[in-house]
């Protein structure tokens, strides 16, 4: 996957242009991460910013848009394809405007981009 892909949707996530995700949880392949707190673009960087509440000691993560696999919006759920661990190891984050960071951003999307590629399991 060409590293520009990480933050964009992929097709067939079910994402729709315009829908707000706040509150939505993030399940990863593992179990739950957390629930969307906001999501932005800048710099053409989608992400969301997930609060882990207890999980990962009361911190935010930030996760690129391109790891989303599935948007539920009846259940308001978002399945990312990656493991709570992945989540967790990714580049630390501290403040609202690293979200603004381009810096930062590329680590994030440098990070995920080099995950190993998960195939999706019809159940």
């Amino acid at each position: 996957m060409p590293i520009d892909r990480i933050w964009s949707y992929a097709p067939g996530s079910g994402h729709v242009e315009g829908r707000d995700l706040t509150g939505y949880t993030v399940v990863a392949s593992d179990g739950t991460i957390g629930h969307v707190d906001r999501q932005a673009d800048h710099f053409g960087m989608r992400h969301l910013v997930v609060d882990t509440g207890v999980w990962v000691f009361g911190r935010s993560v930030l996760v690129p848009v391109g790891v989303v696999t599935a948007i539920d919006a009846g259940n308001r759920r978002i399945t990312v394809a990656c493991t709570r661990g992945e989540v967790k190891a990714a580049p630390r984050f501290r403040t609202d405007s690293e979200t603004m960071d381009p810096q930062y951003l590329t680590s994030v999307g440098e990070y995920y981009h080099s995950l190993p590629p998960r195939e999706t399991s019809a159940t």
